[in-house]
């Protein structure tokens, strides 16, 4: 009677395990299941909370038609926001390089105003070409810094909009400070309409799995609908 019992018992375990790696393995369902639930209900809060930019078709009927495998990556938004910091002190030091060079430009300009003789302002008409020439190519590169570094600073702040999003913990001081890995997973997704049109999507689902070594705090985030992509 105990064998039997203990073989019931694991037979019961591996059930559970089994039922438990399947919902594991495939999040996608859950997640897609509970959003077009949301849609159907009309409920824009619930939407807003698990879809970064919520898409509320009309529809009758909905279903999976292919799923990726899971990637995990590194969380890159510490690496994003050395980036802007470094990118941002080298647009600090480019400013004063810049306005030394128009300077110079200017002080050469006074001297040829000012210069008596035809040599005198020949020398001096040749120095400010110099430092014209000088000064354009500084500003040019000022300007590149400046757009590199608004580039910078506009991709670190959606990494830290889209990591909040899935974290879904408020405002984390930290965050950029954060380390860890992102999995994601894209989903092709069949919508019948209303109307009777199909429209099919491409759902990319991401899940932020982080660590604060300060706090010694795990965040976990849940995984979320970052982007739908229509197909046709």
């Amino acid at each position: 009677m105990r064998g039997k019992s203990l073989s019931l018992f694991g037979v019961i375990l591996l059930i559970a395990l089994f039922f438990l790696q399947s919902c594991q393995s495939k999040p996608e369902v859950k997640v897609l299941q509970r959003y077009f639930h949301a849609v159907r209900m009309g409920d824009r809060t619930t939407m807003g909370t698990m879809a970064l930019e919520p898409i509320s078709p009309e529809f009758t009927n909905w279903e999976i038609t292919a799923t990726s495998e899971e990637i995990v990556e590194p969380f890159v938004l510490p690496e994003l926001n050395n980036k802007e910091l470094e990118l941002k002190k080298q647009v600090e030091e480019s400013v004063i390089i810049t306005m030394n060079a128009k300077d110079e430009v200017d002080d050469a300009l006074f001297e040829m105003e000012n210069a008596r003789s035809r040599e005198a302002r020949r020398a001096a008409q040749r120095k400010v070409d110099d430092l014209q020439k000088k000064y354009d190519e500084t500003r040019a590169r000022h300007n590149q810094v400046q757009v590199d570094y608004s580039n910078a600073k506009d991709k670190a702040a959606r990494e830290e909009k889209v990591t909040s999003f899935s974290l879904g913990a408020g405002e984390v001081p930290n965050i950029r400070e954060l380390s860890g890995n992102v999995h994601s997973k894209e989903v092709e997704v069949r919508v019948a309409l209303v109307s009777g049109d199909v429209k099919n999507y491409k759902c990319v689902l991401k899940r932020y799995d982080l660590r604060d070594e300060t706090l010694n705090l795990h965040r976990r985030g849940m995984w979320k609908i970052f982007r739908f992509e229509v197909l046709n």
